[in-house]
């Protein structure tokens, strides 16, 4: 019984994900270490393809087995093989039929071999229409994503706008990157002769040695937005795994204190890892929990970055499965953590200091509403506005981005200064 590499690799990881909500961005590069530059290649689109087709390919499954409930593993295994016969021209139809076949014999499901074999033949057969009771529900099936929060974002954003963002959170976002401490001259002029069209196994190379680090955008515009001088102590509160810190950090090695935290030795090894690398093995790294009183005196920082911990649905476009894992009652619990995180980096505030607030969220939950919760008990603070391009400016004066109007990430950016 043989299968190609990629599309057992593929299932492996699709079934983590779908058993224990792994994410596909930490299984990946396990699963793919081992196998040959095509196979990666296809394990890669298999995955993330699937899981940005997921709930279109389900109502397909459902229609062509006339609503038969399935077993987890024979649900993942249909979703990959009419995800290659649909989206995928280069694979033959009985190459993909054929795997799913031994895929289901693999994954000790015997008995469904016949099932799958017959519902795959049978849409190569035949063409499946899918009916929708509205606009919304083909919106929901049509770009996967769940129902509740197709809705939650057509009430926050309108109709045409989640459409245009659920549009962009199936496409494949570019790979972007940014200079790091060790980027030399020569590689800035040849990244820069290259125009774009970097090879990128080159560009895999130089990150792994610390040269370059892969940062979306967005991400990016967050780091920018955290303006240090020479003479100013900064922290940055949750810093793991170490994106935006070492690029502030590239940004200014010379300030009079540079302090980064975070809950978990885990992540904070993350954290040390990708500094050192990096070439900013002066950021002293913290453990602490930012949620209760932080281990430093009062007024002991002049700026402080909360990037705090949200539901990433700003990060769909990279981390396709978040959309499956969150639920509706997530977004309360996590503006009460985000508002504590904040208001208790306030007190570390010195006066006329700076604490910039992000996340990589959406949600207005997440970002407005937390912004005036904080003003509204924490009177010796004033909003001011965030040091980006002007484009990303909101009336309110806060900083946003959009996947599908910007090309990035979502991120959302406050300022506040302390008077």
């Amino acid at each position: 019984m043989k299968i190609a590499p990629a599309r057992l690799a593929a299932f492996q990881i699709l079934s983590k994900i779908e058993t224990e909500k792994s994410f596909s961005s930490a299984l990946l590069p396990v699963y793919e270490t081992n196998l040959e530059a095509i196979d990666r290649a296809l394990c890669h689109e298999l995955t993330l393809g699937v899981l940005r087709k997921q709930i279109y390919l389900d109502r397909l499954s459902e229609k062509l087995t006339g609503g038969k409930r399935l077993d987890t593993a024979v649900q993942i295994i249909l979703r990959m093989a009419l995800y290659q016969l649909i989206f995928l021209d280069k694979i033959p139809a009985h190459a993909a039929i054929n795997d799913a076949v031994n895929l289901t014999q693999k994954a000790k499901k015997t008995s469904a071999k016949g099932f799958v074999n017959a519902v795959l033949r049978r849409f190569t057969r035949e063409r499946v229409e899918l009916d929708f009771a509205d606009e919304t529900e083909k919106l929901t099936v049509e770009t996967s994503h769940p129902r509740w929060l197709i809705e939650k974002w057509i009430k926050d954003f309108g109709f045409a706008e989640t459409a245009r963002l659920a549009t962009a959170n199936n496409e494949t976002p570019p790979l972007s990157f940014r200079y790091t401490a060790k980027t030399t001259e020569a590689i800035k002029n040849s990244l820069e002769r290259a125009n774009g069209e970097t090879d990128k196994n080159y560009l895999l190379e130089l990150a792994e040695n610390g040269k370059i680090y892969f940062q979306d955008e967005g991400s990016q515009m967050v780091g920018s937005a955290v303006q240090l001088s020479e003479r100013e102590s900064f922290l940055d509160v949750c810093a793991a795994p170490g994106s935006k810190t070492t690029q502030i950090a590239n940004q200014k090695s010379k300030i009079a204190n540079f302090v980064a935290g975070d809950l978990y030795w885990q992540r904070l090894k993350i954290l040390q890892e990708s500094c050192r690398r990096q070439g900013a093995g002066f950021v002293n790294i913290v453990q602490f929990d930012a949620e209760n009183a932080l281990p430093f005196a009062d007024e002991s920082f002049d700026v402080a970055l909360v990037d705090a911990p949200c539901s990433g649905t700003g990060t769909i476009r990279h981390n396709p499965e978040i959309r499956y894992f969150l639920d509706e009652k997530d977004f309360p619990a996590l503006s009460n953590k985000q508002l504590k995180i904040l208001r208790n980096a306030s007190k570390l505030i010195k006066r006329g200091g700076r604490i910039i607030y992000s996340t990589c969220s959406l949600e207005k939950e997440e970002n407005e509403e937390v912004t005036e919760k904080f003003l509204a008990t924490e009177s010796g603070f004033c909003r001011i506005k965030p040091n980006v391009a002007e484009k990303f400016l909101t009336p309110d004066g806060f900083a946003r981005t959009f996947p599908g109007k910007d090309k990035t990430d979502g991120f959302f950016i406050a300022v506040f200064e302390k008077m």
